[in-house]
C-alpha cells in the first residue's frame, strides 16, 4: 500500500509543479506583453527603461512563486510519504490540516475538537435535546410562556 501512496504522491507533486510552471509562463508572457504595450506608448526613454525594469521585477516574482510552490509541493509528498500527509485548500498554497483539527471559530476553544469536560475513553456521553439533566423533566415544564390558556403569551407590561 505504501508505493501506491509513494507514487500518487509523486504523480500529485509532479502535476502541481506542471500547474507551478504554467502560471509562471503565462505571468512572464503577461509582463513582456505589458511592456510591450507601455514601450510603444512612451514618450522619453526614461518611460520605456521603467516599463523594461517593470517587467524584469514581474518575470523575477513569478519566477520566485514558482520556486516556492515547487517546495512546497515537495514538502507535500514527503510528509504523504511520510505517512502524515498534509492537506492544502488554500489558493495561496498554504498548508494545514482538515477542519477536524483546527479552530474554525473566533471564540477561544471553540471548533478545536478539543473536549471541554471530563473525558472517559470509549464512552459517549449524549443527552435528548430539551431535558434537563438534573429532575429528568423536560424544558418546556419549566417554560411559563408555554401551554394553553389566555394570557399566556405575555409582554412583560401590562397589556395581555
Amino acid at each position: 500500500m505504501q508505493p501506491a501512496k509513494n507514487a500518487a504522491a509523486s504523480v500529485k507533486e509532479t502535476a502541481a509543479n506542471i500547474g507551478a510552471s504554467a502560471k509562471s509562463g503565462m505571468e512572464k508572457t503577461k509582463a513582456t506583453l505589458q511592456e510591450k504595450g507601455e514601450r510603444l506608448t512612451a514618450h522619453d526613454p526614461t518611460q520605456k527603461e521603467m516599463a523594461t525594469d517593470k517587467k524584469e521585477a514581474r518575470i523575477n516574482q513569478a519566477e520566485y512563486e514558482k520556486q516556492v510552490a515547487r517546495e512546497q509541493n515537495a514538502t507535500q509528498r514527503q510528509a504523504t510519504e511520510a505517512g502524515g500527509g498534509t492537506h492544502s485548500y488554500s489558493t495561496t498554497g498554504a498548508t494545514g490540516n482538515p477542519m477536524g483539527s483546527h479552530q474554525v471559530s473566533a471564540l477561544p476553544g471553540h471548533g478545536t475538537g478539543q473536549p471541554t469536560g471530563h473525558v472517559v475513553e470509549g464512552v459517549v456521553k449524549s443527552q435528548p435535546i430539551g431535558t434537563d439533566t438534573g429532575t429528568g423533566t423536560t424544558l418546556a415544564g419549566h417554560n411559563t410562556k408555554t401551554g394553553g390558556g389566555a394570557g399566556g403569551y405575555g409582554t412583560g407590561g401590562a397589556y395581555r
